[in-house]
């Protein structure tokens, strides 16, 4: 039987299309508003302009006959086919133009256009629609049509072909459903069941090391499904080669601004992987996008099974009282959202204030500041986990260090024994003219920690950079931190001489620190170095990483350390809390993303303003457990001073 299809257009396009497709197949021209026809396999929804509100129509009449449906239109002097859009799949057009206009450089604009156009405005013609381009389109159109009604895959299955009505030229761009798309998004509601995590196995990578995937296995589809200048989550990279490492930023476009993201190896090619990586970690922490939050109520009404949001530490009351704060102070009664998490202490699912589990809220109704602190991606949950609380663990101890004004011990980076540490020194001594001092910041949980200082050995740029690491290995701890120290490098040495003035101010006045670049280029200027003597004095003795550290343990399954690590924590009763933020974007490849809350532990903040260290008894009692003080410190005697994170 010869196929039937349904074509729904006037203009031209639909007049090529339905021209080729006539002689091989029943063509129905007629509304998609009016009775389908049973026997109809495929619709064409075909428009000479861009015509979002029929799109939308088609998705909510196409869905409910079941019936699969491709679109071509015109926008701005380009032809736009696809996505195929099938009923009992993600994907649909609403997804493809969010993802073609956020991509795009002038998103708002485009995306005020789509909601006029959506709400019924009259749509005109495009002016570089011209019978040769429309033939063009009408020919791939075809093409594809001719595949799916053979059963062949089609080229436009979660893809669009844009064609430049200027030049002709087409190319073919990948994009990735919306979670959170009002269509076709099958994301299940937030519940405490979803939340309950039990470890499974996580076997590393040749049974050493803290992944469980290797980034070899991952660099298929990193760049094919994450990166497009058109329509990709991410849109666009850039290799700087100023810095004294492999250093690859890549751009995330959001509705508000650009994003940018970076990755530092020793290749570029790895570089950029780590850059897409750590984008994709950004994305999944900025909103719920796995499940469909529900709960909105009030801390007291919901105390017996939330985390008590007081505990993660607040802002001072004098700054709550500043005209023009941004957060307002917790309030017990007051009504928040809340998302679902799991207690590792209580071995139970709790509910998290959203602000704390997702980083970019809490503007109007928020009570603190918070950032991306304790979000990590892994090839497992397990391993998302680790490397979460190893990020904890690192800001933790870089903070209470500088809180406390701790004289760390002074690390002899040669004493590693290992060859790549060595050359990594050297080279940002002899590349990049900065002199290392490391250190271990090792808390009482026992995870090797390292702070880090590079100082520059010439007049000119920015004078020192600290930065820091944690893992039960301490080699890896350090080179972490290098890498760190190397991305600060050259980059902001203009931006600071530009704005000497602006950074020779904040160091009469702290609060005038309100940014996050803002911390580190402080510390770029040669009169605040003094404020590191408690670190930098020369005559302590260097000591070696077989003095100070023990060694990593040898398990080959990231299980095994997990759970140590768990289980120190139990015994100093601190409390490891996961709200898995993973969303089909990264789980359609096997990666997981999560935020690890630790109340008690120093959380990052940036903007001197929005320090949270008040109810954290912990900066207060670890100098004591560590031998630094004699008796625990008040909160008066703290480093006023902000922190030099960059």
């Amino acid at each position: 039987m010869t196929p039937q299809i349904l074509i729904d257009g006037e203009g031209l396009l639909a007049e090529f299309v339905c021209n080729q497709l006539s002689s091989s197949y029943l063509v129905n021209r007629q509304s998609i508003f009016e009775e389908i026809p049973e026997e109809i396999e495929l619709v064409l929804v075909l428009d000479d302009a861009w015509n979002p509100a029929v799109h939308q129509k088609a998705e909510q009449r196409l869905k409910t006959a079941g019936i699969p449906w491709l679109r071509g239109f015109v926008s701005f002097g380009e032809g736009i086919i696809g996505p195929l859009i099938r009923h009992d799949k993600p994907g649909c057009s609403l997804c493809a133009d969010k993802r073609r206009l956020i991509a795009g450089p002038d998103r708002l604009e485009m995306w005020d256009i789509q909601m006029k156009f959506a709400s019924g405005a009259n749509v005109l013609r495009d002016a570089w629609v011209s019978r040769t381009g429309l033939s063009q389109m009408a020919i791939l159109i075809s093409n594809e049509v001719q595949k799916i009604l053979k059963g062949e895959p089609s080229s436009l299955e979660e893809r669009m072909f844009m064609t430049n009505l200027r030049t002709l030229t087409t190319s073919s761009h990948f994009f990735l459903p919306d979670p959170l798309c009002p269509i076709c998004s099958p994301i299940p509601e937030d519940t405490p069941e979803l939340a309950q995590i039990s470890l499974t196995s996580s076997p590393k990578i040749n049974g050493e090391g803290y992944r469980c995937r290797s980034i070899d296995e991952l660099k298929t589809v990193l760049t094919a499904d994450y990166l497009d200048e058109r329509t990709g989550i991410m849109n666009g990279k850039m290799a700087d080669f100023r810095l004294p490492f492999a250093d690859v930023l890549v751009n995330m476009p959001l509705f508000g601004a650009d994003e940018g993201v970076a990755g530092r190896t020793n290749s570029y090619e790895l570089s950029e992987l780590t850059a897409i990586l750590e984008g994709l970690e950004r994305y999944c922490g900025i909103e719920p996008q796995g499940k469909r939050k529900k709960v909105r109520e009030s801390y007291n009404n919901v105390k017996h099974i939330a985390l008590d949001p007081a505990s993660v530490g607040l802002h001072d009351q004098e700054q709550y009282a500043k005209p023009h704060f941004p957060f307002k102070p917790f309030h017990p009664d007051a009504p928040m959202n809340w998302v679902w998490g799991y207690s590792f202490l209580q071995e139970r699912p709790l509910l998290v204030p959203e602000l704390l589990a997702y980083y970019s809220l809490g503007q109007g109704e928020g009570y603190v500041y918070e950032t991306s602190n304790g979000c990590a991606l892994g090839g497992s949950l397990e391993e998302a986990i680790f490397h979460g609380i190893m990020e904890v663990v690192e800001r933790d101890s870089f903070l209470l260090t500088w809180y406390a004004k701790l004289p760390l011990p002074r690390l002899d980076p040669f004493s590693a024994n290992d060859k790549e540490v060595e050359l990594m020194v050297d080279r940002l001594r002899e590349v990049a003219g900065y002199d290392v001092y490391l250190y271990n910041s090792t808390m009482e949980q026992e995870i090797s920690s390292v702070f880090a200082i590079a100082k520059n050995r010439q007049d000119k740029g920015v004078n020192l950079i600290c930065a820091a690491g944690a893992n039960p290995d301490p080699v890896r701890a350090v080179k972490s931190s290098l890498y760190e120290l190397a991305g600060m490098m050259v980059r902001h040495d203009k931006i600071l001489e530009e704005n000497r003035h602006k950074y020779e101010q904040m160091l009469k006045d702290p609060y005038a620190v309100r940014l996050m670049p803002d911390h580190g280029l402080l510390y770029g200027l040669k009169e605040a170095e003094n404020r590191l003597d408690f670190l930098l004095d020369d005559n302590r003795p260097l000591r070696t990483f077989a003095e100070e550290f023990k060694q990593p343990p040898t398990n080959t399954d990231l299980k095994d350390d997990l759970q140590d690590i768990l289980q120190r924590f139990r015994e100093l009763d601190l409390e490891v809390i996961v709200v898995d933020q993973t969303t089909p974007i990264t789980k359609r490849n096997g990666l997981y993303c999560v935020k690890i809350l630790i109340p008690g532990m120093l959380p990052m903040t940036f903007g001197h303003h929005l320090t949270r260290v008040k109810g954290l008894e912990r900066v207060l009692q670890v100098p004591v457990k560590l031998g630094y003080a004699k008796q625990p410190l008040t909160y008066e005697q703290l480093n006023p001073d902000p922190h030099p994170f960059p």
